[in-house]
């Protein structure tokens, strides 16, 4: 039961990278470009982070990847908005 879940999770998780590839591609500014990416992607890799530790059965490496799923989502916040701000600083952000 617990690997249909996992496969579940992972198929979930790439369904949300796709989303957020699609909506890089076909959103009309960058501001939406960015939310897009960053929110999608970021549930994405949860969701595939969640199923890989079904399928490792490992209480170390369901931490490891929880902790690199935080790093993550810090990582994505901080760059987008600095991406952001430096865009609208140029007057690109419309």
């Amino acid at each position: 039961m617990s690997e249909v879940l996992a496969i579940v999770l992972i198929a979930a998780g790439l369904l949300f990278f796709a989303a957020g590839s699609i909506g890089l591609l076909r959103l009309p500014d960058m501001h939406s470009r960015l939310h897009a990416l960053t929110k999608a992607d970021n549930l994405g890799l949860g969701l595939l982070a969640g199923g890989v530790a079904l399928f490792a059965g490992s209480l170390a490496i369901a931490l490891q990847l929880l902790l690199i799923w935080l790093l993550v989502l810090v990582a994505s916040a901080a760059s987008a908005h600095l991406i952001s701000q430096h865009a609208l600083r140029r007057g690109r952000g419309q």
